[in-house]
């Protein structure tokens, strides 16, 4: 990276006071007081548990050479530059800093409630069987070609987001793919990426404890359309891929100025599945396209599926890439790990492990699997603790109505007292049939121990997460090894 210096920086910045003159050489941008460095311009965020103006004083005495911020600091040793909003600022210097690199690539960002893992695996396999070489930031991990990278948040703070870009321009990414959250959209962490393509999957109810409606949840999501840009430039224009299926995808037409492309399966789209037969193996559907239509086989199951493959071909075909290419990529694919995810087992049981933690996803789960099996459905299901608690009466009422055997539990309680959590699911279910079993290991143990060859057991809502967070702990927990241990165990008893 060349040399810069505080001067070259500031030069993106439109308006701003600088407390003294000096031009230091800036040789890292952080908004982590820990992670200051000597050379560091650091940037004073004031986030909901910690002011990063606090600690100014003591990132000058760990190296940082100027300080940015919003409200007053005192500070000795280094320049102090104030802004109005140091996010903003943040998003702007982040992109200078590094170059804009997401200029330098197709850049695809993928919104709504369900589907946008699902949908951007899909995608991503289908740009490396166009032989271009792909970046992917999501709920999972990031992913820099075949490297993979933790990240603890769905969409991570602009300042990370274009230091990721950088180095997936380094190593020579050409398309990125990457789920974009309501939260993100809302507190600014996207901007600065320069999206070719956006996505939208759907929208059901969840993160009301942060939005507060649905009509504010709406608005969230409808910003990735609305900042698509408004120019129509022929050398990198914008599409927005809408469910066509879905009402909130007639609000994102009208508030963004790109191209619109749609897809869907009740109601005439660009990229429309008809004819779809749902099985155990996966699916078959046949696609009608602009060009004409033809059959399309996956490995992934259930209607839900079908949305996110025809979201994922049409966002390929928006991008230039051949159809055929995409379908390759689309019938040669597995699943994505914790999404409808099958444990096997010789007990003839079909034991499930899906991410499905809102409402509308776990009835998807669960109408997907009826069909699946001729006998009983057992599902294992809990809330996520400090996260909205509207959905939770809601979840409990969909496994009690969808499956014939309904049994609650823990997820992640965090800080909330799991007992208090599963409370809030019971209001739902006055009067239906159900068992309570607040360890999690337990109720998974016995949902297994219940059932019968011929029988399913869906165990939903932590998918491929490898933890438990109770109050500050954060305890080793998969539900596919416990499934795992579980399915071991009956057997051994059988013997």
């Amino acid at each position: 990276m060349k040399k810069v210096n505080l001067s070259d920086l500031l030069k993106s910045l439109p308006f701003y006071t600088l407390s003294y003159s000096s031009d230091p050489e800036i040789l890292s941008l952080e908004n982590d007081h820990r992670q200051v460095r000597e050379g560091a311009l650091f940037i004073c965020i004031k986030g909901y548990t910690f002011d990063g103006h606090t600690v100014a004083q003591e990132a000058v005495n760990k190296g940082a050479r100027a300080i940015l911020a919003e409200q007053a600091v005192e500070v000795e040793g280094a320049p102090v530059i104030m802004v109005a909003d140091t996010k903003k600022a943040m998003a702007i210097l982040a992109d200078f800093y590094y170059g804009s690199p997401t200029t330098g690539m197709q850049l695809v960002g993928i919104t709504g409630t369900n589907g946008k893992t699902t949908t951007s695996h899909l995608l991503t396999e289908i740009y490396k069987e166009a032989g271009e070489k792909t970046g992917l930031i999501g709920t999972m991990y990031m992913k820099i070609g075949e490297e993979v990278i933790d990240t603890k948040n769905t969409t991570p703070e602009s300042l990370t987001l274009q230091k990721t870009f950088k180095k997936m321009r380094d190593k020579g990414v050409s398309a990125a793919v990457m789920e974009v959250s309501s939260h993100s959209l809302v507190e600014g962490r996207v901007w600065g990426c320069d999206y070719d393509i956006a996505v939208f999957t759907n929208l059901t109810q969840d993160h009301l404890d942060y939005h507060h409606t649905m009509e504010e949840y709406r608005r969230a999501k409808g910003l990735l359309f609305a900042q698509l840009g408004n120019t129509y430039s022929a050398d990198k224009p914008k599409f927005a891929v809408l469910n066509e299926d879905e009402e909130a995808s007639a609000i994102y037409k009208r508030e963004t100025a790109a191209h619109i492309v749609t897809y869907g399966i009740d109601n005439r789209a660009m990229f429309q599945a008809t004819d779809i037969v749902l099985t155990s193996a996966g699916t078959e559907f046949l696609l009608h396209y602009p060009d004409g239509h033809r059959k399309v086989k996956t490995k992934l199951a259930g209607k839900f599926n079908v949305y996110n493959v025809l979201a994922a071909l049409a966002a390929a075909c928006t991008a230039g890439i051949d159809l055929n290419t995409a379908i390759r990529a689309i019938e040669r694919m597995e699943g994505v790990a914790g999404r409808f995810e099958l444990v096997s087992n010789d007990e003839g049981i079909a034991v499930i492990v899906d991410y499905a933690h809102t409402p509308d996803s776990l009835v998807n789960v669960l109408k997907t699997v009826q069909p699946l099996t001729a006998g009983r459905v057992l599902t294992v299901v809990g809330c996520g603790g400090d996260r909205d608690r509207t959905k939770r009466p809601l979840m409990a009422k969909a496994a009690c109505e969808y499956a014939t055997d309904a049994i609650f539990t823990s997820d992640n309680p965090r800080s909330e007292d799991p007992a208090a959590i599963l409370k809030d699911m019971e209001a739902g279910v006055v009067g239906e049939e159900y068992k309570v079993i607040p360890d999690r290991r337990e109720a998974i143990f016995y949902a297994i121990e219940q059932a019968q060859s011929g029988d399913a057991v869906v165990i939903a809502g932590k998918g491929h997460e490898t933890y438990q967070v109770i109050g500050k702990q954060v305890l080793d927990f998969d539900d596919r090894a416990v499934a795992k241990e579980a399915l071991s165990s009956r057997k051994k008893e059988a013997n």
